[in-house]
């Protein structure tokens, strides 16, 4: 069998820093990581998961009390310190959006309440060959974590303890240095480790050459710009090109040419916050919202994906083609009841949670045909075309989560394919 593949020129993006401090306790590495993480975060948001028993408090804000030097971060305090609660941890930051994560400390996910090594007693209890036979299942839960955490959207930043390492030989007792608190080769899944003692970080180890041996006393904001300067020598190519959509003068070939761009990049589905109204969005979305505006057809005609009709999967995601849908007289609103249905029509199908409203918005307004920003602008003819869908699937019991999911996925992905073709159309016309 021959598998196609293919080389791409190397650049290097606005890459997000992964940085380690370690050291004794005492040594300055919370401080540090709160200062250094101000500097990455450029004002965005900064989150710290606190496995110390709340000792990173101690930095947060006084109330009244501004001349008291303080640092804004979000908190989560810690004490099962188990490989799921970090990746559940990491996966809270993302949803909060935050643009730093802090790991205060990483030492206690390896050596802590819940950690591998408990872990790894804990299953050797369970199976034939005692602890050695349980490393392979624990083993696959670190690298779990690893992917999530490293995996995280923004930078990060871990704290690690270290501990003095003796040897006895002969009668002897030799000290060896200093041993950090985590698994033997923990420093190579980072980009940068600063080494705290006294309040000075020295960089032990980087892949990036001017911060080789670096010593800095108390290592702060303009510490993390150098690793910045080092990390973001390329240009976000996803900004690059929101940059060119929203920019003045922008026309249907060049908005072809975007598009283009970010298809080879494999960009198009990257997320994106919309440029005016803050909401979640795609990039190919933006490109094709942005490019349409330019100069849009006389008769605008938009080719909406129609609500499931029937169970077979095959049926779940027809489309129909239909002109603006606007009604001439004011149409009937949603009815209470409709509303009230509503709520327990999406928990069977998993959108029942609080957070979950921008999904249940998408979902609504792909089965619809229309864009809402509430359930309260829906019709009554459109809420019962929702009601019908949704009872539908809620009836397929264990599955009605993932066919759902799948159903609304397969008329996001229509409705865009079908956008995007209307682009090139209208490309093309205007060229001729």
């Amino acid at each position: 069998m021959t598998t196609n593949f293919s080389f791409a020129p190397a650049t290097r993006e606005a890459a997000k820093a992964r940085i380690a401090l370690q050291g004794p306790g005492g040594s300055g590495k919370t401080k540090t990581a709160l200062r250094m993480a101000e500097g990455l975060a450029a004002g965005g948001a900064i989150g710290l998961v606190d496995t110390e028993r709340g000792s990173a408090l101690k930095y947060a804000p006084v109330p009244g009390r501004p001349d008291i030097e303080a640092h804004e971060f979000a908190h989560l305090p810690m004490a099962f310190c188990s490989p799921e609660n970090l990746i559940a941890a990491v996966k809270a930051a993302e949803e909060a959006r935050l643009a730093v994560l802090i790991i205060d400390s990483w030492s206690h996910f390896w050596a802590g309440k819940g950690g591998l090594l408990a872990r790894v007693e804990e299953e050797g209890k369970k199976i034939n060959g005692g602890k050695f036979s349980a490393w392979a299942p624990v083993n696959n839960l670190e690298q779990d974590m690893l992917d999530a955490l490293l995996g995280f959207p923004g930078h990060v930043i871990v704290t690690m303890r270290t501990k003095n390492d003796y040897e006895l030989s002969g009668g002897k007792v030799t000290k060896l240095g200093v041993k950090t608190v985590q698994r033997e080769g923990a420093e190579y899944e980072v980009d940068v480790v600063i080494d705290m003692v006294a309040g000075t970080g020295t960089v032990t180890k980087t892949r990036y050459a001017p911060l080789d041996g670096a010593a800095v006393h108390h290592p702060g904001p303009e510490f993390a710009e150098a690793i910045l300067e080092q990390l973001g020598q390329g240009v976000d190519p996803i900004q690059a090109i929101v940059d060119e959509l929203v920019a003045e003068g922008l026309t249907y070939e060049r908005a072809l040419e975007l598009y283009a761009r970010a298809d080879t990049r494999n960009l198009l589905s990257a997320g994106q916050m919309h440029p005016k109204t803050g909401e979640p969005t795609t990039l190919k979305a933006l490109i094709l919202e942005y490019g349409t505006a330019v100069k849009a057809p006389a008769t605008p005609v938009t080719t909406v994906p129609s609500p499931p009709a029937a169970a077979h999967p095959a049926q779940d995601a027809p489309a129909v083609t239909s002109v603006d849908t606007t009604p001439d007289t004011p149409a009937t609103p949603v009815t209470a009841p409709q509303m009230r249905m509503m709520h327990a029509c999406f928990a069977k199908v998993g959108l029942g949670a609080k957070d979950a409203r921008e999904r249940r918005l998408q979902a609504t307004a792909l089965i619809i045909g229309r864009p809402i920003g509430s359930t309260n602008e829906l019709t009554k003819d459109e809420a019962q075309t929702l009601l019908d869908t949704l009872t539908n699937f809620g009836e397929r019991g264990d599955a009605a989560a993932t066919e759902f999911a799948a159903m609304v996925q397969g008329l996001a992905d229509e409705a865009t394919r079908r956008a995007g073709d209307e682009l090139y159309v209208a490309a093309k016309q205007s060229a001729a």
